[in-house]
Order: C-alpha cells, then sequence, then structure tokens
C-alpha cells in the first residue's frame, strides 16, 4: 500500500515542471505546487472526518484514488491531444482538473497511515517498531517512479526504454501523469483487498471545533509551541521550491552547448532522486542524533541544511566538477526533509496532552505542508519569473541569484531559530533505536 500511495505521487512531483514549460505553463509552476499546500490545508480535515465516521479508512482511501486517478488521466488525455511541444489549448481546464486529482490525491497521505495503524494493531504489531519499515517501502516506490519516467520514453510507434530520434523521455511529457493515474486506478483496487479497519464509535458528543481539531490551537498560547508553529510555517516555505524548480533548472542546461550532452541535464529527474534515497537513509539515523543532540539542534540541522540544499544548486553545473555541488545538494536534502519533519512530529507528540495529539500533529502539517509551503511555493515563483524566462523551451535566466535567494531565506530562518527558540531542558524519551 505504501508503496503505491507514493508511487503515484513520485510519477510527477519532481518533473512535472518540464511539462508545463513546454505546455506553456511555465510561469504557472510555482502554483500548480502551491495548489497542493493550499488543498493540504482543508482536505485532510474532511476526509479524516469522513473516515472517523462514515467510511472505513481503507475503502475511503480507495476511493480517493478512484477519483484523483480519474482526474489525472484526463490531464493525460488533454496533453495527448494537444501533443508533445505544443501549448495546451484550455489550461483554465487543464489547471482545475490538476486540482481536483490533487485535492482528492493530499487527504491519502494520512489515510495510508491511519489504516496502516489500525490493521498493525488489529494484529498485534508494535507501531513505532514495525512501521517505519513500511513507511520506507513508500520512499522506494517514489523513487522507482522517479526512475521509470526518467528512463521510458514515447514516439509515434509506442514507448519503450531505448531512446529514438524522434522519442521523448516520460519526465519532458504528458505521459507522467498517465503513469500517475493508472497507478492510482491500481491502488483503488487493491485496497479493496486490505483488511476490514472497523469504525470506532467514540462515546459521548463531540464539538464541531473537535472534530476539525480546532482544539489544538489552544497550543499557541504557550510561547514555546506558538514558536515552534511559527518556525514550522517557514521551513514549510522550503518544502516544495527543488520540488517545483530543480528539474526545469538542471534540464535547461540542455540549452547550453557546453552542457548539452551531460548526463545530468539529460536525467534530471534520476539525479534529484538521490534526494530520496537520502531521505530514506536519514529517517534511520533521527533516532541517533535526537538522544545525542536533543531537538534544537537537530532541528537547527534541519534549517541550515536547507541553506546547503540551494546553495549548491547555485553554485553547480552539469558537467565535471560542478555536477558534485548538485549531487551533494541531493545529500544534504534528507538531513533537510526529514529532521525537521520527523523530529517536529515527535516533538508535537511529546509537549501535547493525549486528548489533542492527533489534532496538534494536523496543525503542524498544516502549519508546514499547508500554509507554509503554499506562501513559500508562490513566492519562490514570483522570485524565478523575476530573473528567469522561456526561451527555446527552456526556462534560462540568472538562477544562481534565484538559489542564493532561497539559501539566504533559509539562513536568517536558521539563525533567528537558534536564537528565540528554547525547549524546555529535558530528555527526549520513547525514541526507538
Amino acid at each position: 500500500m505504501n508503496f503505491l500511495e507514493f508511487a503515484v505521487w513520485g510519477a510527477y512531483l519532481t518533473c512535472m515542471g518540464n511539462y508545463l514549460v513546454s505546455a506553456g505553463l511555465g510561469d504557472k509552476i510555482s502554483w500548480f505546487y502551491a495548489i497542493q499546500g493550499i488543498v493540504s490545508i482543508f482536505m485532510p480535515t474532511l476526509m479524516g472526518i469522513v473516515a472517523d465516521k462514515y467510511i472505513q479508512p481503507q475503502r475511503l482511501l480507495g476511493l480517493c484514488h478512484l477519483i484523483a486517478g480519474a482526474f489525472m488521466i484526463s490531464c493525460w488525455w488533454m496533453g495527448e491531444q494537444a501533443g508533445f511541444g505544443n501549448e495546451l489549448p484550455n489550461k483554465s481546464l487543464f489547471i482545475a482538473l490538476y486540482t481536483l486529482s490533487v485535492a482528492f490525491f493530499m487527504p491519502t497521505i494520512a489515510l495510508t497511515n491511519t489504516a496502516a495503524f489500525a490493521i498493525l494493531k488489529k494484529n498485534g504489531m508494535d507501531t513505532v517498531k514495525d512501521f517505519p519499515p513500511i513507511r520506507v517501502l513508500g520512499t522506494v516506490g517514489f523513487i522507482a517512479t522517479m526512475w521509470f519516467v526518467n528512463c521510458a520514453f514515447i514516439d509515434d510507434s509506442g514507448f519503450g526504454f531505448t531512446l529514438g530520434e524522434n522519442a521523448y523521455k516520460f519526465q519532458y511529457t504528458y505521459m507522467q501523469f498517465f503513469v500517475s493515474g493508472i497507478l492510482s486506478l491500481v491502488l483503488f483496487a487493491y485496497c479493496y483487498t486490505l483488511p476490514e479497519c472497523k469504525l470506532e464509535k467514540k462515546e459521548g458528543k463531540v464539538s464541531l471545533v473537535e472534530s476539525l481539531g480546532l482544539n489544538a490551537f489552544k497550543l499557541f498560547k504557550r510561547r514555546q509551541m506558538a514558536l515552534f508553529f511559527i518556525f514550522s510555517a517557514l521551513l514549510g516555505m522550503c518544502l516544495q521550491v527543488t520540488n517545483g524548480f530543480a528539474g526545469p533548472f538542471i534540464t535547461h542546461f540542455k540549452g547550453i552547448p557546453e552542457f548539452a550532452d551531460t548526463f545530468a541535464a539529460n536525467n534530471a529527474t534520476l539525479l534529484t532522486s538521490i534526494s530520496q534515497i537520502s531521505e530514506a537513509l536519514c529517517i534511520l539515523m533521527i533516532p541517533f542524533f535526537l538522544k545525542r543532540f536533543g531537538i534544537k539542534i537537530v532541528m537547527l540541522m534541519s534549517l541550515f541544511a536547507w541553506v546547503f540544499r540551494f546553495g549548491f544548486f547555485g553554485v553547480g553545473n552539469p558537467a565535471m566538477p560542478g555536477v558534485i555541488f548538485f549531487i551533494l545538494s541531493c545529500i544534504v536534502y534528507g538531513v533537510a526533509f526529514d529532521f525537521f519533519n520527523v523530529s517536529g512530529g515527535i516533538f508535537v507528540d511529546q509537549e501535547c496532552e493525549p486528548s489533542i495529539k492527533a489534532s496538534a500533529q494536523g496543525l503542524f502539517m498544516m502549519m508546514t505542508n499547508g500554509l507554509g509551503a503554499t506562501i513559500g511555493t508562490l513566492a519562490a515563483g514570483e522570485i524565478v519569473n523575476s530573473y528567469c524566462h522561456l526561451e527555446n523551451g527552456f526556462l534560462v535566466g540568472d538562477w544562481e541569484t534565484c538559489w542564493f535567494i532561497f539559501a539566504s531565506f533559509a539562513l536568517v530562518v536558521g539563525i533567528a531559530f537558534a536564537i528565540v527558540f528554547k525547549p524546555e531542558k529535558k530528555p527526549i524519551t520513547n525514541v526507538e533505536h
């Protein structure tokens, strides 16, 4: 289930920008990624209420993927009708179909966790011990489809893995949406083979505020938690920047003669998959670092890793030795992403009373992947559009300045966090090795 869940996302998340450039939507890349943040503010909560009260989570997971997959295949069909290299005739409809697909996909990330925890507990298993290896398979699925769309091509005769004269890799075409949509439909069918996750009737009346998870906002009364959530939003502004722009940035070197034939310029999706490999490995490192250094230092490692993530892109290029900086950027991504997201989740769990733990986690995700990611992606889009422009099918311009602006922002946030955030001095407990 986890493998397929993240394989659906990996098919397009890191390479969608390449197709949008060719489809005449290069100046809207930031909006396509911001949409994910916007729907994450409310759709996971709404689907969570449905899963709690009306439809078993594994079945709702399947239904969401059926709808998301259908809309994603509709995006593919629009691209197919326009043809590769041609602008979409109805860009508004394409954006609407994509928005609806994402709106039903984003809640499935939480629903897979809900279903997994329920099934593991039903079978007497330890979620802390047994879930992480399952979740890592999600990252494996994400990487697998990244590699597939990077290597597979399409031409007039069909698709395969040997590039012909008139063939185009999936990472540059609408075929990435086809792969994602088909995998969603496969997961829809698979969900109906999963064990039953019975609905639990909650005793007593639950207020609307509690149902929507709004009671977690009382955490803002505590200075420590208020600062944590504010910085969560600020860090969240970094999350989707490289997902949206790393692909078009690396690919634009194909338009520069001295870099046109380099492996990195022609395999941007494969190169950036190193980021996900690093992410999978860094998950396993978090317990050690939390025990050894504490929550504040671990979060600072994440914030300053974002400085290097952006900075290495700014100084690198696809040829040797510049490509080494691209690889280093991908390696530090694991620290940048995991050390705040995962350790932040642990911090929230330890700081909150049991009655609002789930709501607090939802608030944490809303601040990072919802509010922060939306604002950050749109701001990044304005910066890129100011310094770069579409030319001969590539997004070209002063990319170096863009990356250094992003790195400077992360640096300022990191320094501010180091100065003002002062967690209570108590040991991190219940962290499994």
